[in-house]
């Protein structure tokens, strides 16, 4: 999920750096280091160890089975076209006794299998991106599939909203006139789960008042409306956001669309950066934070421009104004907050530290974020030894603690984290070394659905799901 030139694999690839572990801070502290998850043969950690699939697509646990849902450029769309390609962050929502899963497409420009433009759902005509909608049956077998948005660019990740809807956004700052593109692009779409004729004429419009830059993902405070949002940018490094509505707002179904076309609603609401202050003492980086349980304080700066006419949003500050990340990535509202992801972080990126990972949980009652969840660099990726790196797309699980796609260097993991601090692998991609994304799970917490991006697989798991093992 990265629009620099140089990706994860690549750079990880260029390092040699020493294991650090994992550590969480929650209900009680724990640090667990390199290899234990796998240091005594037998051991049920989380579901227990993992079972090789003979189709060789995805080893899981004993008792549990997957379905693949639908396959890029294999699968058809209910008009007759291919699925899209690069399918990335799912929004799951309750549908009768199955499901239905907004699913975004992280499309740039020459992906092989692009969102057909149909009319009233498309944005720019000369983009790709966008998202489709999967309906399901209780265990995941797959009963349509059409296009809910189109004409967008690298719809990465997203978040759901206490009404009922799905934020898509796009990771880009494509301006109209480069590669085809008509319009400007880098805004997030609201996306209505319902039908495709739901959508006409309404997911097509840019939420302008949440900025325009390179946004990876949304949490939404069910309590006030307020929404949180994540940036996957360098040159400089990416910033964290909030989004305060207008007086007198009030969300649900519509609501955002409407103010966004309102008058003055390009800049309605106010968009303001995340500042960090360690007892006082302003943090330029959170790279900087190396044990779980670091508590900052939370400043909000106001965002000069944030339709980033000549400037960039996050070159609009100086570095004493904010506080900044390298890969901030997935992000989920549970337990009255916002977790979110730093993917990783490299001194030679700007960053004040090394890691392969943060989880961190904003707090809005206290103002303050907390580092839950730490990654130490990962010494051989290549390995299956219990080492994890690069967690991107983030949910929190009803059976207790966080699961996280893993989007790192060499074999690619759903690690679960459980409240207690012990980090554990709920599948391992044995196609090849893609990513996971938009790990989510139904409504009855029954199926965990996810994406292999590529060659563009979205799963859905079933078995024993319980309170993982610590």
């Amino acid at each position: 999920m990265t629009t620099a030139p140089l990706n994860r694999r690549g750079f990880l690839g260029r390092t040699a750096l020493a294991g650090l572990g994992v550590a969480l801070a929650g209900s009680v502290e724990a640090l667990v280091r390199p290899g234990l998850a796998s240091a005594v043969p037998g051991t049920a950690i989380g579901y227990g160890p993992l079972v090789p699939d003979p189709n060789r697509i995805l080893a899981l646990p004993v008792g549990f089975s997957y379905t693949v849902v639908s396959r890029s450029g294999e699968t058809t769309l209910d008009d007759g076209a291919p699925v899209p390609s690069d399918p990335d962050a799912n929004g799951v929502f309750a549908r009768g006794n199955g499901s239905t899963i907004v699913t975004n497409h992280e499309i740039g420009k020459d992906e092989p299998f692009g969102v057909p433009v149909v009319d009233g759902l498309t944005y720019d005509p000369g983009a790709r991106g966008g998202t489709t909608t999967v309906t399901v049956g209780p265990n995941g077998q797959r009963t349509g599939q059409y296009v809910s948005l189109a004409g967008t660019v690298n719809n990465c990740a997203g978040g759901i909203t206490p009404w009922g809807t799905w934020l898509t956004c796009e990771e880009t700052e494509a301006r109209a006139g480069s590669k085809g593109f008509t319009l400007d692009h880098g805004y997030v779409f609201e996306v209505d789960p319902a039908s495709q004729e739901a959508n006409r004429g309404k997911s097509p419009v840019p939420l302008k008042f949440l900025g325009r830059y390179a946004h990876e993902a949304v949490a939404v405070d069910p309590a006030s409306s307020a929404i949180y949002l994540t940036e996957d940018a360098d040159e400089p490094n990416g910033l964290f956001f909030r989004w305060t509505p207008p007086q007198g707002f009030r969300g649900g179904p519509g609501a955002l669309r409407e103010l966004a076309v309102s008058p003055g609603g390009d800049t309605a609401g106010s968009l303001q950066a995340m500042r960090c202050l360690d007892g006082g003492t302003h943090v330029p980086d959170l790279s900087q934070a190396t044990e779980p349980g670091v508590r900052y304080a939370v400043e909000w700066v106001d965002v000069p421009d944030r339709d980033a006419a000549t400037t960039p949003v996050r070159a609009q500050f100086a570095a004493d104004e904010v506080t900044r990340s390298r890969k901030l990535e997935g992000q989920w509202w549970g337990d009255g907050g916002a977790y979110f992801v730093a993917s990783y972080a490299r001194t030679g990126d700007g960053s004040v530290a090394e890691h392969d990972g943060q989880v961190w949980f904003y707090d809005p009652a206290s103002q303050t974020i907390t580092l839950k969840t730490l990654f130490g660099v990962n010494p051989d990726p290549s390995v299956d030894t219990g080492n994890y790196d690069g967690p991107d797309n983030i949910t929190v699980s009803p059976y207790g603690g966080v699961i996280l796609a893993e989007d790192g260097d060499g074999i690619s993991h759903l690690i679960g984290v459980t409240a207690e601090g012990q980090p554990f692998a709920i599948a391992r991609n044995e196609l090849n070394d893609s990513e996971f994304c938009g790990p989510a799970f139904s409504a009855d917490g029954k199926t965990l659905f996810v994406n292999i991006q590529s060659p563009g697989l979205v799963l859905a798991i079933t078995g024993p799901w319980r309170r993982p093992i610590n």
